[in-house]
């Protein structure tokens, strides 16, 4: 049976995966790599956690945490892991409210892999005491996929 995906050396020469990469300056600047969905035909769920996600605070400069998960239901397109944690490590020097960071990172994913579904929860820690979650997704969860709960508790110290 003949794959349908790209051989591996002509797929790895035009991706991040495998090659020193800088981390991008700015989210605006990073690349999100996409490689073939080697089951297109079949409804599954891929999921990201983040658990150390690290953006700036747009007045203060101040260090915001997160913990961000991202499930998505594959189209032709899977991201490539390497290049999405880069993507999210660009946050590190970029200065957003915490919703601002959440949905603009669902809206670039869904841009560049073209999922069937996707959501994300972004659970933030505490600024001024009051924890911010942040949920974006796109459409309506589709009828047969399996989705677990995201796993991340209510505020109680996130730990």
């Amino acid at each position: 049976m003949k794959s349908k995906t790209p051989s591996r050396s002509r797929l790895q020469s035009s991706l991040q995966l495998g090659q020193p990469v800088k981390t991008p300056t700015s989210p605006d600047r990073a690349t999100l790599d996409r490689v073939p969905n080697p089951h297109p035909d079949a409804d599954y769920l891929v999921r990201f956690a983040v658990p150390e996600f690290t953006s700036l605070c747009p007045i203060t400069g101040q260090p915001d945490f997160a913990h961000l998960v991202i499930d998505y239901l594959p189209g032709q397109w899977l991201v490539e892991s390497k290049a999405l944690k880069l993507f999210l490590t660009s946050f590190r020097n970029h200065g957003a409210f915490h919703e601002d960071c959440t949905v603009a990172i669902g809206k670039r994913l869904m841009k560049e892999i073209k999922p069937r579904w996707l959501r994300i929860g972004g659970y933030w820690y505490p600024r001024g005491g009051i924890p911010i979650d942040v949920f974006w997704q796109t459409g309506k969860l589709p009828r047969d996929l399996w989705v677990p709960d995201q796993g991340v508790a209510p505020y109680r110290g996130r730990g």
